[in-house]
């Protein structure tokens, strides 16, 4: 059945030129990293794309390798285009990345003009589609010649596989030097996909200045540190369905003393504003000029409600910025202490 979205989509939220290309992406896009595999219920997965697109996010960003299992999100996505938005195909930015572990042998990850080009294959083959508007570099390969995994994205875009290529996981050095070789090559940089958050700040040593010299715009992902910067771990320890209880990408060493009250300050902040922590921790992120767009997660489309929230508040100031800076350093000063 194909969905009818909401007519008033492109009045929920201001979009963003990507770098000096002629893209704009929605403020806030949709990261399909957790809970669109075949592990998770599949009327979700739709509530949660088709809630998003009728609220503007006409991005949805995946890689070869979400699910679980890996491609599993990929074929989620597939099957929704297919019965749902398979008339609205042009008006959804769709991107994927290669570069991570997806398959055993030699051609399963990294950076060869082999493993990229086939995973592209296989991740229009399993969405369904003829073309992604993206396709990124997941990571550096430091055994494949920069060059030829440059040429390799190139060829995705001169083959119509992709409309435009980027970077996810690559250094202020690196990032420099793919995008001349792509600038060479006449395929530019169109945008960098680095993680970014209140805790996680290491792009502001120099990578944003790069993208800003390069003309490549920039898109933050876990800016919510996966979950810590919200009120999910502020009320009775670790929920047993949270991330950390997994215990995969987030531990439960991760929800720190300093942490948790470097977190209930922000939430003090936050409320000041009239924000969850949630809200303040995008907001944050946004306060770039050069940020293009910020991927959020979501297990549910309230989740992607309350991210939203986050474009109605006025800008940070400079004071709140100051009090944000002093609510982190909070952290190091709880958990430093009690690792001497």
């Amino acid at each position: 059945m194909t969905h009818r979205p909401d007519s008033t989509r492109y009045d929920r939220q201001p979009y963003r030129r990507t770098g000096r290309s002629g893209l704009l992406l929605p403020s806030l896009s949709l990261g399909l990293w957790h809970n669109f595999g075949d592990v998770d219920r599949f009327d979700n997965a739709r509530s949660m794309v088709l809630g998003a697109f009728d609220r503007g996010i006409t991005h949805l960003d995946l890689a070869n390798n979400y699910g679980p299992p890996e491609g599993s999100a990929e074929r989620t996505l597939g099957r929704i285009l297919r019965e749902d938005l398979s008339a609205y195909r042009d008006e959804l930015v769709i991107s994927t990345k290669a570069g991570y572990w997806m398959t055993p042998g030699p051609y399963g990850e990294w950076g060869s003009r082999k493993s990229l080009l086939s995973s592209l294959d296989a991740s229009l083959k399993r969405m369904g589609l003829d073309y992604v508007d993206i396709f990124y570099s997941h990571r550096p390969d430091p055994e494949t010649p920069l060059e030829e995994t440059m040429s390799a994205l190139d060829h995705a875009v001169r083959s119509g596989r992709a409309l435009y290529v980027g970077l996810s996981n690559y250094s202020p050095d690196q990032t420099r030097a793919a995008s001349a070789i792509l600038r060479r090559l006449g395929t530019p940089c169109l945008i960098h996909q680095p993680r970014y958050s209140m805790l996680s700040r290491e792009i502001e040593e120099g990578l944003l200045q790069v993208l800003a010299e390069e003309g490549i715009g920039c898109i933050a992902f876990s800016p919510l540190a996966q979950g810590i910067l919200t009120d999910r771990y502020l009320r009775d320890g670790i929920p047993e369905d949270s991330r950390a209880a997994r215990a995969h990408f987030l531990k439960p060493g991760d929800i720190s003393p300093g942490r948790l009250t470097a977190v209930r300050k922000l939430q003090e902040i936050a409320q000041a504003r009239g924000q969850t922590v949630a809200q303040l921790a995008v907001s944050w992120v946004l306060r770039h000029q050069g940020m293009t767009s910020v991927l959020i997660g979501a297990s549910r489309l309230s989740q992607i409600d309350d991210s939203l929230g986050a474009l109605k508040a006025p800008p940070l100031s400079s004071q709140e910025l100051a009090a944000i800076d002093a609510a982190l350093s909070v952290e190091r000063e709880i958990d430093g202490s009690r690792r001497t």
